[in-house]
Parts: structure tokens; C-alpha cells; sequence
């Protein structure tokens, strides 16, 4: 019997679950930080990071395959024991808090220079804690339903940027590797903290039907959101030049200004009013990966509590420790390393674990 057969997920929720995790605050950013280290060739780093990408999904997805009823924290108690497995636990755990922490916190920044500049960062944590809690203590299938609705109902945000086109001038990409490859190799590691989300396939795996399709999925939601970072990156690009996109914090947003509608004036006010749904599929999955965590290691099955918890502990935090842009800044570049370790060099570490271990005892499973 499926260990987890009430709360199962379509493949194409798989899909989009992934792929709206790793959608969040890079879109708005990534443009800036590609263009300040490696100017018009920063969309070289985007393909070389989807391809690392894949090579780790595909690593993750060969462990996980192996036991395909345990998830990430059942796994790593039944190769570690209960007490180191327990510890690699609450690691993850913790990297899950951090990383819906850092997003949060990254969302009422932007939120509040943009909207609401008058407006208390605490009050603002706690008024979008509401909507966080109500979907995020759900199971699997609700969240992946939920990341269904979300891909659908924004799917006509990202169109909107094409109203650049006409002012924008693609010889702003040209010529390519004007500063050789050493650039594009440190711009590199600023790409791989965009890709994060991916790592949500140690948790979904027990909960999708076509278990056979796993690694496809994971594919799938990276190409997406692949394409939609060289999609933002060359119109930022060509739209305000190499030099134009280093002297804004969120080029995305300026590039919305572009956007003239009749009916709204400052289109990226409204397009940033609509993205807070599209950023709650980001902070939504870290939360649930957390909250998951700490009831598997208590024993319990129902997680609403824990993320109540893990929810009343950030907005307590955001009272002794309000962050501001600089902060926000500092908190971002350490989840981004954090993100490398866990995303990247656990699954192959595990995986080298796991290939000796069951090696170690005749091909036989742990």
C-alpha cells in the first residue's frame, strides 16, 4: 500500500510545484546581477546553470527512486540512523526556514519601496502570514493544486514585458564573450541560487503517481524557468543596455514602466500587487518543507502546527531583528551559498553514499 496515497499529486502539479518555487525573487533581481559581472553575455551563465541543474536533479531523483515511498527525512533516517539521520534532518529544516525567511523578508522590502513605504515591516510580515498559514498547512495535494492555480492565473503577467520590444535594440547583446570566460564562470555561482526549488523533488517524490516521470518533471520546471530568466534577461537587456541595468535594484519592475495601459497608470505597481502571489509559491513550499521536517522527526502527521510555530517564530524575529535593504541583501547571499551545499553538493554526496552503501551489501536495499 502507498504510504502517502491520500495526498498524491498529478505530474503536471509536479511540474508547475517546482517550477513556482524556483520562480520567486530572482526574476526581479537576476537581470542586475548577471549584468554587473558578466554585462550582455549574463544569459551564458543562465543555460550553464540549468545544465548543472539537471545533472543534480538527475542525482537526486536516482536516490530517491530507490525508496519510492520515503521522502528526503524517511530516507536519510534509514541510511544514518536515527540520530545523525535526525541531525541531517533538522539541517534541512532549518535550510527550509531560512530560505522562506530570506524570501519574505526580500517580498516586504520590495513591497515597501515600491507601495508601501510608510507601512510597518512587522504589520506587513503578519497581515501575509494569514494567507501563508491557511494554504501552507495543507498536504501535498492541496499546495500542488495551489501551484496549478497560481501558473494559470498570473500566465499573463510575463507577456505584458513585450510592450518593451519596440524601444528595446538587440545589439546590446553583441559582442559575446567580449571578457572571455573567467566573467561568465563567477557569474556562474550568482546564477545558481535563481535555479533553487528544484530541491523540492526529495519531498515530492513519494507523493507523485507517475513516479517514472520524476526526473522529467524536474526537467520540465527548470527548462521553464530557464527560459522565462533568458526571456527577462535579454529584454532587461536589450531594453536598457548592458551598462542601464546595473543602476536599478529590480530592473524587472522598471522595465514595467514600459507597460502603458489606459485603464492603469503605474502598471508595476499593479504587476507587483499580482506577483506576491507568484512569490507565495516560493515561500509556501520552504515553509511546508520545514513544518513537514519537524513533524516527521516528533512522529506526528499533521505539520499545521509546526508551521504555526515556524511562522510565529519569523514574525517575532522580525521585531528584535527588522531588516532593511542592505540586510536583506546579506541574508540573500548567505541562503544563495546554503542553497549550493544543500542543492547542489548533498544530492551528490548522497548519492555517493547510498551507491556504496547498497554496494556494501550486495546491490540489497538499506
Amino acid at each position: 500500500m502507498k504510504k502517502y496515497a491520500y495526498n498524491e499529486i498529478t505530474y503536471r502539479q509536479y511540474v508547475f510545484f517546482i517550477y513556482k518555487t524556483q520562480i520567486g525573487i530572482g526574476v526581479l533581481t537576476l537581470p542586475r546581477a548577471l549584468s554587473e559581472q558578466a554585462g550582455s553575455d549574463g544569459w551564458i551563465p543562465i543555460v550553464l546553470g540549468w545544465a548543472v541543474v539537471v545533472l543534480a536533479s538527475a542525482l537526486i531523483i536516482s536516490v530517491m527512486k530507490k525508496h519510492p515511498q520515503d521522502t528526503l527525512y524517511d530516507l536519510l533516517r534509514r541510511y544514518f540512523g536515527k540520530w545523525i539521520g535526525g541531525l541531517f534532518s533538522m539541517l534541512w529544516v532549518l535550510y527550509g526556514a531560512l530560505a522562506a525567511s530570506v524570501v519574505l523578508y526580500t517580498t516586504v522590502n520590495i513591497m515597501r519601496m515600491w507601495i508601501m513605504p510608510q507601512t510597518s515591516p512587522f504589520w506587513m510580515i503578519v497581515l501575509l502570514s494569514f494567507p501563508l498559514y491557511t494554504i501552507g498547512r495543507n498536504g501535498v495535494r492541496v499546495l500542488g493544486r495551489f501551484a496549478e492555480f497560481v501558473y494559470f492565473f498570473t500566465l499573463w503577467m510575463y507577456p505584458l514585458l513585450l510592450y518593451a520590444v519596440p524601444e528595446s535594440r538587440l545589439l546590446h547583446l553583441l559582442p559575446l564573450f567580449k571578457d572571455g570566460w573567467n566573467p561568465l564562470m563567477v557569474t556562474f555561482q550568482t546564477t545558481m541560487p535563481s535555479y533553487l526549488g528544484f530541491e523540492m523533488a526529495f519531498l515530492l517524490h513519494p507523493f507523485l503517481k507517475e513516479k517514472q516521470k520524476a526526473l522529467r518533471g524536474v526537467v520540465t520546471a527548470s527548462t521553464m524557468t530557464m527560459l522565462l530568466y533568458l526571456f527577462i534577461f535579454i529584454l532587461c537587456t536589450t531594453y536598457f543596455g548592458p551598462e542601464g541595468v546595473k543602476r536599478y535594484l529590480w530592473p524587472t519592475l522598471n522595465l514595467m514602466k514600459a507597460v502603458e495601459l489606459e485603464v492603469v497608470e503605474r502598471f508595476e505597481i499593479f504587476f507587483l500587487s499580482f506577483y506576491y502571489i507568484i512569490i507565495s509559491m516560493t515561500i509556501i513550499p520552504y515553509l511546508f518543507m520545514a513544518a513537514f521536517g519537524t513533524a516527521q522527526l516528533m512522529g506526528k502527521q499533521d505539520h499545521s502546527r509546526h508551521l504555526l510555530v515556524l511562522l510565529g517564530l519569523i514574525i517575532v524575529l522580525s521585531v528584535f531583528y527588522p531588516l532593511n535593504y542592505e540586510q536583506a541583501e546579506q541574508w540573500t547571499t548567505t541562503f544563495g551559498m546554503a542553497g549550493i551545499g544543500f542543492a547542489f553538493t548533498f544530492p551528490l554526496l548522497l548519492w555517493g553514499y547510498v551507491t556504496i552503501s547498497r554496494k556494501m551489501r550486495g546491490g540489497k536495499p538499506s
